[in-house]
Parts: structure tokens; C-alpha cells; sequence
């Protein structure tokens, strides 16, 4: 990008052409959901959330433009306003076992809210902006995601995710205890 194509600078937290809004969670690719959890409860990061992501539960999957057929352990838990994520994944080709075969356990991708815009207009923007949805699907039948290539520019995959004002599923089990109320 040449000294003219800059984009105008708004405030001290934003540029004219921003259309992504804060990030809003960390993942953490893994062989072992457990240990990982582990980890994060010994920092005072927790309680953790557990979910299978798998089918029939994540509809409408594809990766690298194509369907397919993934699983995974998946686990939430919030640390301030931010959301710690740990994938395991557990059947099939994804982002997530290609990264674990390339790079090992590690952060894989972050995941950021857009502001006002509808997962579609997230996602044409981030297609106009050129960069590739590598995996994408639906959650529970009201949770659509989608990730998108931008390693090139920022060294990791973005997510989009779009939860409604209804909030995820009770998970299959909490780590290391549900919390009070739950």
C-alpha cells in the first residue's frame, strides 16, 4: 500500500476503511482439550465450557470451498471481555488439523466482531478485501461461522461468528465446575 492509498485516520482506535469491530476471542489449537484447560485454570482462566462440535450439531460445513465433514472438542471460557477458545479436533480434514500438522499446538486464529454489518456483508467484505474463506458452517442452527486466510497479512486466520441475543447451548460438561447458577 503506497503513502496515497492510506487509509484516513479516525480517532486513536480507528481508520476509515475499518469495518471489523473489537477482538473478541483467542483459539488455541490442540491434541489434548484437557491439558490445555488444565493450563488455563492453573492461570485463573475459567470456568471452561465444553462442547462437541460435531454432527449433527454443525450444519452447512465446508472447507477449502468444498463440503466437509469436521469435528471437534471444542471449549469457551471468558477472561474479562475477552473469550479463550480450545479446539481438539476430533474427525475429518480442517484448518484446525492442518495447523497442528504444520505448526504444532498453538494460537491458530482470532476472532473479531464487525460492528453492525450481517454475517453476509462480513463476509463479502472480507472476499472484496481478497482474502479466501477457508472453512465455514453452522452451529446449533443459529451460530454462523466462517474463517478466512489472512496469514499473509496478520501471521493468523480471522473468524467471524455471529451468536444470537439467545446465547450458545448448555455445553456437555464444564471444567473444572459449572459456575454458580448454572
Amino acid at each position: 500500500m503506497n503513502q496515497h492509498d492510506m487509509p484516513e485516520v479516525l480517532d486513536p482506535a480507528r481508520l476509515s476503511n475499518s469495518f471489523l469491530g473489537d477482538t473478541i476471542q483467542i483459539c488455541v489449537v490442540t491434541r489434548d482439550h484437557r491439558k490445555r484447560m488444565a493450563g488455563f485454570v492453573n492461570l485463573g482462566i475459567g470456568p471452561w465450557a465444553v462442547y462437541d462440535f460435531a454432527p449433527p450439531h454443525i450444519t452447512e460445513t465446508t472447507y477449502r470451498g468444498r463440503p466437509g465433514q469436521y469435528a471437534m472438542r471444542l471449549c469457551l471460557a471468558w477472561s474479562g471481555n475477552m473469550l479463550w477458545e480450545i479446539i481438539e479436533p476430533t474427525a475429518g480434514e480442517s484448518i484446525y488439523t492442518e495447523f497442528l500438522e504444520a505448526q504444532g499446538e498453538g494460537i491458530q486464529h482470532v476472532a473479531v466482531a464487525c460492528g453492525e454489518l450481517g454475517m453476509q456483508a462480513r463476509i463479502d467484505e472480507f472476499r472484496a478485501r481478497g482474502y479466501e474463506m477457508v472453512q465455514s458452517g453452522v452451529f446449533n442452527g443459529d451460530v454462523p461461522y466462517a474463517y478466512f486466510d489472512t496469514r499473509d497479512d496478520l501471521g493468523t486466520i480471522v473468524e467471524i461468528f455471529d451468536i444470537p441475543e439467545t446465547g450458545l447451548p448448555d455445553p456437555v460438561e464444564w471444567y473444572p465446575a459449572p459456575p454458580p447458577g448454572s
